[in-house]
């Protein structure tokens, strides 16, 4: 089948582009001192540790704890976008710094990776009927009722969107091979936070056979509504301590786990009885009152 991997992975290769394509495209510039820690070398070219620290300034919230539990993703964005922009000056692409302003400059680095993404990727063609016909049979539960015809623009869009990201992935994997890149993993090490815990295979076992009803959230700390979740579930642990177990399973540590339980989407919310039998499921984020509603029905409170 004619670009069936593409097809399959299209939704999802669409979300890919992360940490990477952000910090191409709105980059902080900022200047590395003598002194300070270096955290790579690129071609020669240096991050420091507060050059990280700046970029990590930018970003709030949930994503700011998840990027400081693995700081390599960060820090590969911040490669590609040397990467690119070493390319661009080395095609000419990227005029003259000198005399720039801050603002002037970031600008004009912006139009150069632009101008060199349209001048290094191929157009893509238009999807097949075959292709779309596929997609639309994959993902029909998902189109929200659409018909094959309704969605069929949608769909061709999709497919053409993972095609210009394996292009994408193939560019700057084809960079990254001729580039001399060199990581200070002791220092990268140093910068990474502590993630949240969660549970193991063990404890969630244990919970089905404590007599209690469980409420179990499967997801991962790499999730931004997971994470969202946690100071909920942690209160009502708390609040009916004595009542219930609540247990966070990370379900890329525990894959099989997820697999039995037919984990789709992240997170879900399963409610077990006491016996160990699941009565209810929610995907999605979820709210401490639905929660404490759910309880209720099971006769928790």
């Amino acid at each position: 089948m004619k670009r069936k991997s593409s097809i399959i992975g299209a939704v999802l290769i669409v979300a890919l582009a992360g940490a990477s394509l952000f910090y191409l495209f709105y980059p902080d510039k900022s200047n590395g001192h003598a002194l300070e820690q270096i955290l790579a070398t690129v071609n020669g070219e240096e991050i420091t540790v507060g050059d990280f620290n700046k970029e990590l300034g930018k970003v709030k919230g949930q994503i700011r704890e998840i990027i400081k539990e693995d700081p390599a993703k960060l820090l590969e964005g911040m490669i590609v976008r040397k990467l690119v922009l070493q390319e661009a000056e080395k095609q000419g692409l990227l005029p003259s710094m000198e005399k720039k302003s801050l603002e002037d400059s970031l600008s004009s680095e912006k139009a150069a990776i632009k101008e060199l993404m349209k001048k290094s990727f191929s157009s893509i063609p238009a999807a097949s009927r075959e292709e779309i016909e596929n997609f639309y049979e994959l993902y029909k539960e998902r189109m929200g009722g659409r018909s094959l015809e309704q969605a069929a623009p949608m769909i061709e869009q999709i497919i053409q969107q993972g095609e210009k990201q394996k292009q994408l992935e193939q560019f700057i994997e084809e960079l990254r091979k001729n580039a001399r890149i060199d990581i200070n993993e002791k220092s990268l090490k140093k910068l990474a936070a502590k993630p949240p815990d969660s549970n193991t295979e063990n404890d969630f076992l244990k919970a089905l056979k404590s007599g209690k009803p469980v409420l179990v959230d499967f997801g991962s700390n790499s999730c931004v509504p997971c994470r969202q979740m946690r100071p909920i579930l942690n209160e009502i642990k708390k609040e009916h301590l004595e009542k219930a177990e609540v247990l966070v399973i990370d379900v890329y540590k525990h894959k099989t786990l997820a697999t039995e339980h037919k984990i789709q989407m992240i997170p879900t919310l399963t409610f077990f009885d006491s016996n160990g039998k699941e009565v209810h499921r929610h995907q999605g984020f979820m709210s401490k009152k639905l929660i404490l509603e759910q309880f209720k029905k099971m006769g928790i409170i």
